[in-house]
């Protein structure tokens, strides 16, 4: 089993900034990549951005050039700094961990993006 919570959602202005993180506990070292995935009232989920064990990253054309995802080893954290978040950003984020057998989700994050 691997346990996820996430911090940092909030409300910001158009243009502005947020960094979410997400810590993880438990079987770690199962978990093959770790990333976000959005979802918008009314919308399907979309996936944002996923890190892998070795590092290489990947991201949704709707937010390359202005999201990063990074991990730190030490605290099994991975965050994901979002800059020039626009109204379209608007959704609940949850972290997410890919293990062999499961993929496991945390509660998520509000963000809200005021034009």
């Amino acid at each position: 089993q691997v346990q996820l919570v996430e911090s940092g959602g909030g409300l910001v202005q158009a243009g502005g900034s947020l960094r979410l993180s997400c810590a993880a506990s438990g079987s770690i070292f199962s978990v093959n990549a770790m990333g976000w995935d959005r979802q918008a009232p009314g919308k399907q989920r979309e996936l944002v951005a996923t890190i892998t064990k070795s590092g290489t990253t990947n991201y949704a054309d709707s937010v390359k050039g202005r999201f990063a995802i990074s991990r730190d080893i030490v605290t099994n954290t991975v965050s994901l700094q979002m800059n020039g978040l626009k109204p379209e950003d608007t959704a609940v984020y949850y972290c997410h961990a890919v293990a062999p057998l499961a993929t496991y989700r945390g509660q998520g994050t509000q963000v809200t993006v005021s034009s």
